[in-house]
């Protein structure tokens, strides 16, 4: 049974055709599992990563724009700077009312933040969820189906690196607990 609510997906085989897996993921996980299953063996064979990829790809977009930014939210520090305030802002308000006017901003504020931070990765997240990645008057040129869920796995494992650098499995595990909350149909709290 999958308590994974908030996920469509019946097995990792149907989330991991559109990413690629580490070496190590590739021997641990079994494609036939649940996705929650198959986070819990990633997790149990240190690979952290394969599964924040996993679950940014199991989760719908505006769950996964959040989950990129609560995680972006724990590492802000009063240094940092104003684009980068503005760009979790605006990323947070798209997964609450996801309107093309919120997704243009995100889009703008993720390009001034030059995908350089996780809060710059949440508003490219919301950017490439919906609408057209063109500028303005160009033809529509619509993102592939899982880009978004590529800029929230960047963007949680970014934070985990810069939120505890001597040990970022520690962060990620806890980043890995907030994206399972979600999945279950939770808020993020963990």
């Amino acid at each position: 049974m999958n308590d994974w609510v908030k996920v469509k997906a019946i097995n990792a085989a149907e989330l991991i055709q559109h990413f690629e897996l580490s070496d190590e993921a590739e021997t641990a996980l079994i494609p036939d599992k649940t996705p929650h299953a198959s986070v819990e063996d990633l997790v149990d064979a240190n690979c952290h990563y394969d599964a924040i990829k996993l679950i940014a790809h199991g989760l719908p977009k505006r769950e996964a724009v959040w989950w990129a930014c609560l995680v972006a939210r724990q590492i802000q520090t009063p240094d940092t700077d104003e684009h980068n305030i503005n760009a979790l802002i605006a990323a947070e308000a798209w997964a609450k009312q996801p309107t093309e006017e919120n997704r243009l901003r995100c889009r703008d504020l993720g390009e001034k933040t030059k995908y350089e931070t996780p809060a710059s990765w949440a508003a490219t997240a919301a950017s490439w969820s919906t609408g057209s990645m063109a500028p303005e008057g160009e033809p529509e040129i619509m993102p592939p189906e899982y880009l978004y869920a590529h800029a929230v796995a960047g963007g949680v494992t970014l934070a985990g690196v810069l939120h505890n650098a001597d040990d970022p499995e520690q962060s990620l595990s806890q980043f890995i607990a907030q994206g399972v909350n979600l999945a279950q149909g939770g808020n993020g709290s963990i």
